[in-house]
């Protein structure tokens, strides 16, 4: 039998080398995937839905497509930098996390409900730069990966992740809610939206998550986002009583492109139906697409657009 010395200190040696792990393989730990440095570009295993095909490129391939699906032509190539090192970002922690191995068994799918968006055909010249000029590079906090959130229009002013994503976990110590200039850029049409919704429209998205009142009649805010006045807790009343549930949950079940996002500016009844008033499109959680583009018509740089909206993240560079 070993001395008792012997054992405490092999004890100590095995729990050292236990806590060591995650940072070695890149696993998970309690604030996200390591971000480890690599000696060259990884190549991915991609899913194209449209086709059913399996391919495999080279990362930043797969990120100009993303790009290219993710934004606007003709925008400033800064802002597309940005978006590359978000998207970038997103990839990774995504593929650390599992990808779509039990899906599709590949590492990651063109599918926008399963990942990014992704559209080749619409790679330019400009988004092939912001690519090449950022390669390798990633957001991290404490060596580990960010959630890489981004939405096309954040309405003026970012949401917390507990906000805009109704995020169940506890709030990632790197987000913020920050101002935005993108009314700067961003035309009427597509910062403000107004859609009528059936009470049939209503009823079916509350039975998605599990809600009964009956037919819907009336809908209110029940409590709104102290910082992006997003409204978190939507409350509904139909024939047969009351509920609340998370605004960022009733967005998705409604559908997201029908209800933009959960900046509601004025709820309206009528006979036939609720109108719904707001401005921005998606979620509001970190970077907002037409900032980006405000931001880089300001002569901000990739790196100072992403801190506007990730102030304590670093930049990293992985190969």
């Amino acid at each position: 039998m070993l001395p008792p010395k012997r054992i405490r200190k092999l004890f100590t040696i095995v729990l050292a080398y236990l806590l060591l792990v995650p940072f070695l393989l890149g696993c998970p730990g309690p604030e996200g995937n390591v971000a480890k440095k690599l000696k060259k570009e990884p190549e991915i295993s991609v899913y194209f839905h449209q086709t059913k095909e399996t391919k495999t490129m080279p990362i930043e391939e797969y990120l100009m497509g993303v790009v290219a699906g993710e934004m606007k032509p003709d925008w400033p190539v800064e802002a597309y930098a940005a978006q590359a090192i978000v998207a970038r970002t997103f990839t990774m922690d995504f593929i650390a996390e599992g990808g779509t191995r039990e899906q599709h068994n590949t590492d990651i799918s063109t599918d926008e409900e399963e990942a990014q968006a992704y559209n080749a055909d619409a790679i330019t010249p400009a988004i092939r730069r912001a690519v090449q000029m950022t390669a390798g590079q990633v957001m991290t906090y404490r060596g580990r990966y960010v959630k890489g959130w981004f939405s096309a229009s954040c309405g003026g002013r970012t949401a917390l992740a507990k906000d805009g994503l109704a995020y169940k976990e506890p709030e990632p110590p790197y987000m913020r809610s920050v101002s935005c200039p993108e009314a700067e850029v961003i035309p009427d049409e597509e910062l403000f939206w107004e859609k009528k919704f059936t009470p049939q429209e209503l009823t079916a998205a509350l039975s998605e998550l599990g809600k009964s009142v009956g037919t819907v009649s009336r809908m209110a805010v029940a409590a709104r986002s102290k910082d992006s006045h997003r409204a978190r807790e939507l409350k509904f009343t139909g024939e047969d009583g009351e509920t609340t549930v998370p605004g960022a949950d009733f967005r998705m079940a409604i559908g997201p492109q029908n209800m933009r996002s959960i900046w509601l500016t004025d709820i309206k009844h009528e006979a036939d139906g609720i109108i719904m008033t707001g401005r921005g499109f998606g979620h509001g959680v970190g970077l907002c697409q037409w900032g980006a583009h405000a931001l880089a018509k300001k002569g901000k740089t990739p790196e100072e657009i992403i801190k506007h909206y990730y102030p304590k993240v670093k930049i990293q560079k992985l190969w």
